[in-house]
């Protein structure tokens, strides 16, 4: 009945859909088990894609051939760049998705691919011989065998769902839990623990009164998220931004009293930077009104996602409080939030590779990992897949380092520190965040991919050289084109800059602040008629790498620096009990993570720059 396969994909949400495609894209033979078929690539909470960090996550997923970019731009509703007022190393592209088309657009693209096979079932259990994944069993009893295994449970391991005093099994709202895998891995000698999230109550959009909110529209023109030729959004469907106040903090009080979280029904840690509305009340007692985003679930259906409004409270609760709010006044609720708790595996237990240290071939991706966010556990699932296929290939792992990719700065981060609560990616994580822009994300990542062997990647990487020297091209312009006091004066003058007495470079005049060349272009006939030849993206990335470049090579300084200590190999199995020198801690830190280079033990929480000396003196250096 089964074939054996390469690859098997347990769970199909953002991680498990992007280790299939991974997986698929490297001419793998995939099956993707789901305990529901009809769920494969839910948006289990918000209908939105990217953020702060997170859309450059997505960006990068892109340009390593995955699919939740393409996605994203086919059923998205409305598009905004987050951080504009910043630097570009903080601008955000940020999507409003219509949840149905969302994961109808997933089942589709990869039913298209001939190579993955799907099956509805709950894994209960690993098949695993001498220290090696073989397979998996089913609830129904089948025993599946592959040459490597992708974990992605996301919420279900065990999953509790908490409204007020009731609770109940489920991995998400109407859906069973996944039990037997946390017992097994358990008994393997794996590490375990409890995390929670939550979710906010949707209501009936038919019943708010819009007038009395604040409008919040998408950028025009939109933006996208792939480097392909998605279509190009059009209609935008507006959000809307509302605030609580004390009479809804004083009913949501009333159910702290009933509250899981407070009570200490839910033992698993929270997201700290998602907190749920309860949380908020308590953490920040000071503050009077707390900002809610009032969202569409879709172009086709009056639900409403209430972002903001996350809660476990009693449902009556929920509901009084949502009517205290300007515009909720009348508002139907079609369900209400709830908190779910689950079980997760500390990633320390990993390699850069996510393959486990315990078992080999069996890798974890996504939430089950101590991660938060769609775009994470993409992400993750992304170099599950890849180097799932590697292994049983026997060939290179595929590594991102933190100079590379957000991407590699969550995954180095899960594995150096591990996580207590659920992570979540921020620009302020990234420490070369100057080099890992959203714009160039392509120019990064995409010959990485083709270096894997991935297939369909000729027209991708064509973009790639086109925009490369379309940059150069742009750059050489711009230093070279002298420009007159009577071309610019006056636009200096109008944004309050001192004017120039003679002509100048043009790169001169594009360095100063309030200048880019969307002013430039209506002022100068010559760059205008230049810029016609280039797409909107290629001069966008030349602009920044002009204006930015002190701070680009000094980035590339310190990225030069760490490279030359992660060179420096410490070797496998080494005692660190017997180095002389090494603090206690870190000889417990260091054994338990069991570090391949110099580079990855500095990045250790609880690992001096003393300890990294004394390794160094150790190992001859």
């Amino acid at each position: 009945m089964f074939d054996t396969y390469d690859v098997i994909v347990v769970g199909g949400g953002h991680a498990g859909n992007e280790a299939a495609i991974a997986a698929s894209n490297l001419n793998a033979s995939v099956l993707l088990v789901t305990m529901n078929m009809q769920t494969i690539g839910q948006m289990s909470c918000n209908p939105a894609m990217g953020g702060v960090a997170k859309g450059q996550i997505v960006r990068e997923i892109d340009a390593l051939n995955g699919l939740s970019g393409i996605v994203t731009d086919h059923t998205m509703i409305q598009f905004r760049m987050l951080n504009r007022s910043k630097g570009p190393a903080m601008w955000s592209p940020r999507a409003q998705s219509d949840r149905m088309a969302f994961a109808g657009k997933w089942r589709e693209l990869m039913e298209a691919r001939s190579n993955i096979s799907f099956w509805q079932d709950m894994v209960t259990g690993l098949i695993v011989e001498q220290g090696r994944v073989t397979g998996v069993r089913t609830a129904m009893g089948h025993s599946i065998s592959s040459r490597a295994v992708v974990l992605t449970n996301g919420t279900f391991l065990n999953g509790i769902i908490h409204i007020g005093e009731k609770q109940y099994g489920g991995g998400r709202a109407g859906e069973r839990p996944a039990t037997g895998i946390t017992e097994q891995l358990q008994s393997l000698g794996f590490e375990s623990g409890r995390m929670k999230t939550g979710t906010p109550p949707r209501v009936d959009g038919r019943t708010l009164d819009y007038s009395v909110m604040e409008l919040q529209e998408g950028d025009q023109p939109a933006g996208k998220f792939s480097f392909t030729d998605t279509p190009e959004l059009k209609d935008q469907v507006p959000c809307h931004i509302v605030y609580t106040h004390p009479g809804v903090h004083d009913i949501l009080k009333e159910g702290f009293s009933q509250s899981p979280m407070f009570t200490g029904r839910i033992q698993g840690s929270g997201p700290r930077y998602c907190p749920s509305i309860e949380d908020k009340i308590e953490r920040f007692a000071g503050r009077d009104r707390h900002q809610l985003f009032v969202e569409p679930e879709g172009r086709n259906t009056v639900e409403i996602y209430v972002n903001g409004f996350s809660s476990s409270l009693p449902e009556e609760i929920q509901f009084r409080a949502l009517r205290q709010i300007p515009g909720f006044e009348r508002a139907k609720m079609f369900r209400p939030g709830y908190a779910i708790e689950y079980d997760y595996f500390p990633p320390t237990q990993l390699l850069h590779t996510l393959e486990t240290k315990l078992v080999k071939n069996l890798f974890f991706a996504g939430q089950i990992n101590g991660t938060t966010g769609y775009e994470e556990a993409a992400g993750q699932g992304l170099i599950a897949g890849i180097n799932a296929v590697r292994k049983v290939r026997e060939e290179a792992p595929f590594v991102l380092s933190r100079a590379e990719a957000y991407i590699g700065v969550l995954i180095d981060d899960l594995i150096n520190k591990g996580t207590k609560e659920p992570y979540r990616m921020f620009t302020s994580r990234a420490e070369f965040r100057i080099l890992l822009r959203q714009d160039n994300a392509d120019l990064r990542l995409t010959p990485l991919a083709v270096g894997l062997g991935m297939q369909g990647m000729d027209a991708r990487y064509q973009r790639v050289r086109d925009k490369e020297q379309g940059i150069h091209e742009i750059k050489k312009f711009v230093a070279q084109l002298s420009v007159s006091p009577e071309e610019v004066n006056s636009l200096l003058e109008e944004i309050g800059t001192s004017p120039i007495p003679h002509k100048v470079k043009l790169q001169g005049i594009l360095l100063r602040p309030k200048i880019d060349f969307g002013v430039l272009r209506n002022r100068i006939s010559a760059l205008h008629r230049f810029l016609t030849a280039y797409e909107e993206d290629t001069i966008r990335s030349a602009e920044i790498s002009i204006k930015y470049q002190g701070y680009i090579d000094r980035e590339k300084d310190m990225v030069q620096k760490m490279t030359r200590l992660e060179r420096v190999k410490i070797p496998e199995h080494i005692d660190f009990s017997t180095i002389h020198g090494l603090s206690s801690e870190a000889v417990e830190k260091l054994a338990n993570i069991q570090p391949q280079s110099i580079g990855q033990a500095g990045r250790i929480s609880g690992v001096s720059p003393s300890d990294i000396s004394v390794l160094l003196i150790h190992l001859g250096r």
